[in-house]
């Protein structure tokens, strides 16, 4: 069978807390080929990976990521809602994680949180911080904001780009041709087989989402689709390698 790359959804999500170094750290363990996360900003322009625009689920604290400056939102915890054992989890930065996978053959999925709060500066922001960690083939930039994805292509057309979308579209792989972009990103339900082969046929792969059911996994494989973001990296890989076994036999 082909390769599929393995993304770890917001990192080890299911076993770890959310956009957490430990989360990251662990999907590596687990087999993860890929790492999903989602940059925010500061108040003072850093980039943060947290997925909600409000502190209050992951961070134990009221107000909005926007409102509070990088020094100020490194001190709150992010793991206790997770476990206990993960009290004191801190907030990590975009430069964190690109520290930890720099020089690895790991794809990572930076998923651009900007279509509530509209980060001024935000494309330009991410793309700086890519050139100077030199992860310009590593990083694929995501969103549902496709517009500011159009924006990035246009400050760094060597930087790939994929449309994350929740309904179906039709030929989504037209409209991502038509805006450059390398990749699609559908919700599960969203994928048809035929899709991710005409999308194939013009350079452009199909990551689904979120795929935690091994059934669905499996459903997802057999569409032909080239990734799979998962919370579950570590059943991923298993079901691939269960596959890639009975294939062999077959062979012989």
């Amino acid at each position: 069978m082909n390769k599929i790359e393995i993304i770890a959804h917001r990192g080890a999500s299911a076993v770890c807390p959310e956009n957490t170094m430990i989360a990251f750290e662990r999907a590596l363990e687990l087999g993860a080929t890929g790492i999903e996360t989602d940059v925010q900003m500061s108040a003072d322009g850093r980039l943060v990976l947290i997925h909600d625009e409000t502190l209050q689920r992951t961070a134990g604290s009221e107000g909005w990521v926007k409102d509070f400056t990088y020094d100020t939102l490194r001190t709150l915890d992010a793991g206790s809602w997770f476990h206990a054992d993960f009290a004191g989890e801190p907030i990590p930065s975009l430069e964190m994680l690109f520290n930890l996978v720099q020089g690895k053959r790991i794809l990572l999925n930076v998923e651009l949180k900007n279509g509530i709060v509209p980060y001024k500066g935000m494309e330009e922001k991410i793309i700086q911080v890519i050139r100077e960690w030199n992860m310009e083939q590593q990083v694929v930039l995501s969103s549902f904001n496709h517009a500011s994805l159009v924006k990035c292509k246009r400050i760094a057309p060597d930087i790939r780009t994929a449309l994350l979308y929740m309904e179906k579209l039709y030929r989504p792989y037209d409209y991502a041709a038509k805006l450059e972009a390398s990749g699609l990103h559908p919700y599960k339900l969203a994928v048809a087989k035929e899709e991710v082969t005409a999308a194939l046929a013009q350079g452009i792969v199909t990551y689904p989402f979120t795929v935690n059911d091994p059934g669905d996994m499996e459903l997802m494989m057999d569409m032909g689709v080239q990734g799979i973001i998962t919370d579950l990296p570590d059943v991923l890989a298993s079901l691939m390698t269960a596959r890639t076994r009975s294939a062999n036999i077959g062979i012989k």
